[in-house]
């Protein structure tokens, strides 16, 4: 990974700024966006290594497109990037279950129209192990997710030489849970520990290890890795 250029969509906290450790800890040239300037430049004061920021919303096709035109070709591009209103179907506004369709898979889908990747390089999405192990209070995940691996699936027939893959994970600790109650979060974490093969949460390094390998192995393509503790077989 020396001197190669990644960018991790979704870097400014969680998986994606563990990604984007793990990618500069091996030599790349890393750079981070988000729609989000302050957490970012947190993102970035916070290690040891050099990393580029850029602002990039990525529900809007024009900075999509604008942001990768100003740019040379990327070795590696992760998306990492999303917001996901979660809830029943039934009880679920319509208008947040089509923003986070539009968030996570129209998202992902508009950086792979107009990111400008290196031959034998690669493109990783994140998706989630809801895709394969339903729950019925999240429905709109497991389908958003399962539409990403697919849409991964036919992206590395299209894009070929370059890799489409996707990493799937399960119960992260990362910021995204920060806005629950702590015991709530805590008796969460405790139970999912229990449940899991692996007797504990995952880590959002142990996910960025993941991405660091399909991005560094070039025989895979089309491939979705869990990374779930054994949650979809639990």
């Amino acid at each position: 990974m020396h001197s190669k250029r990644v960018l991790i969509v979704g870097g400014s906290s969680g998986i994606g700024a563990a990604a984007a450790s793990a990618f500069a800890d091996q030599g790349a040239e890393v750079t981070i966006s988000s729609r989000n300037p302050a957490k970012l430049e947190s993102v970035a004061g916070r290690t040891n290594h050099r990393l580029e920021t850029a602002v990039l919303d990525i529900t809007r096709n024009d900075e999509v497109e604008s942001f990768f035109a100003r740019r040379e070709a990327f070795d590696h591009v992760v998306v990492s990037a999303a917001q996901t209103a979660t809830g029943p179907v039934r009880q679920l506004p319509l208008e947040a279950a089509v923003d986070a369709m539009d968030s996570k898979f129209w998202g992902a889908y508009r950086v792979a129209r107009a990111a400008r990747i290196q031959s034998g390089g690669s493109l990783t999405f994140v998706s989630g192990f809801l895709s394969v192990r339903p729950n019925k209070m999240s429905v709109l995940q497991g389908a958003i997710n399962a539409a990403l691996e697919a849409l991964a699936r036919g992206l590395a027939l299209e894009l070929s030489p370059v890799r489409v893959n996707v990493v799937s994970p399960g119960l992260i600790q990362t910021p995204l849970w920060s806005k629950m109650e702590e015991d709530a979060r805590k008796n969460m974490f405790e139970s999912a520990s229990n449940r899991l093969p692996v007797r504990r949460v995952g880590q959002p390094e142990d996910v960025a290890q993941a991405i660091v390998y399909l991005a560094s192995n070039g025989y895979a393509t089309g491939s979705t890795v869990l990374v779930d503790g054994g949650g979809a077989i639990a």
